[in-house]
């Protein structure tokens, strides 16, 4: 009788994120905020950053994920990146000399809706020096649009883009936050964007309103052939066009609603379940309908976990 052949396991997915890896603290008030006197509420410091946020979802998920970033030389960054490698994550982290780990304070409002104050330190610190190829032989990089504004990080991304490119990767970018993104103007945005030429574009309905200066989302498809426009509880626009069509394909994709207090992560734990789900069909398969469809509902299924479970705090001075 003959032996059977042995099954092969399928090749792992392999996406590298390049940006920002932080120190967040959090601050939920329990109640409104009161003018010169004190409310209850609750403080915590967790790992943010929304680099580091995309990277830990995709391990979670079984995406053999690597994070390169630039933390100081402090327990912050020790203890983050150490908290990034328990999740299963492969962290290539430069460490900074005089300069601190990156810190955001996050104000979480009534509905979950955040305000955040950057300092952004270390963070903003990766050169293009820091980067070897190796870290970049993977099937896709993703960024966070902070990961292009301003140099020495903005000339580590574009050095990034290449490197992955070069070994046939593709580029994933994410606009991450209106306001980084249009400070320089409307028209400084769209070369950021132009210059990446991402494969697939993530943005919220609020960032592609103020991206193209106006309502309609229609035209993130000139920026890349695949956008995914994420609208919380109210699902995701998914905007595709094939390689020589003409013709997009525009659909809606319903998520079952879900109620919560904080929204911190989510938009970054929904780019993991998407790519994650895309990456995983035949690359012959990503664009039809169906696929997409999964994908925009992986993420959301993402999303609504992170929701749920929230970031652990992390425990500062301790090891192990």
């Amino acid at each position: 009788m003959p032996r059977a052949l042995p099954r092969r396991r399928p090749k792992a997915v392999r996406v590298a994120t390049l940006g920002d890896l932080m120190l967040d603290v959090v601050i939920a008030p329990g109640r409104p905020l009161q003018r010169a006197t004190d409310v209850p509420g609750h403080v915590s410091l967790r790992q943010g950053g929304s680099a580091a946020n995309t990277a830990r979802w995709l391990a979670r998920l079984g995406v053999r994920s690597t994070l390169v970033t630039a933390v100081g030389r402090d327990e912050a960054g020790r203890v983050l990146v150490e908290t990034l490698r328990k999740d299963g994550v492969i962290v290539r982290a430069t460490k900074v000399p005089n300069r601190s780990t990156g810190r955001i304070g996050v104000l979480v409002q009534f509905g979950g809706e955040r305000s955040f104050v950057a300092d952004r330190g270390a963070a903003d610190e990766l050169r293009p020096t820091d980067l070897k190829a190796g870290w970049f032989a993977v099937d896709l990089l993703h960024l966070p649009a902070y990961s292009l504004i301003g140099p020495p990080l903005a000339d580590a991304g574009r050095r990034g883009i290449d490197l992955a490119r070069a070994g046939g990767a593709l580029v994933s970018l994410d606009l991450a936050s209106a306001g980084p993104l249009l400070a320089k103007g409307r028209r400084a945005a769209h070369r950021l964007v132009e210059e990446a030429a991402p494969d697939i574009l993530f943005s919220t309905a609020a960032e592609a309103e103020a991206y193209l200066g106006t309502y309609d989302v229609a035209g993130l498809i000139e920026a890349a052939p695949l956008a995914v426009v994420k609208r919380g509880a109210g699902g995701a626009t998914v905007l595709s066009r094939r390689a020589g069509e003409t013709g997009v394909l525009r659909f809606e994709v319903a998520t079952p609603a879900f109620a919560a207090t904080d929204t911190t992560g989510a938009g970054d734990a929904f780019d993991a379940g998407f790519l994650a789900s895309f990456l995983s069909a035949a690359a012959g398969e990503r664009l039809r309908p169906a696929a997409l469809r999964r994908a925009a509902l992986a993420g959301h299924r993402a999303a609504s976990r992170q929701l749920r479970s929230g970031s652990r705090e992390l425990s500062m001075g301790q090891s192990g």
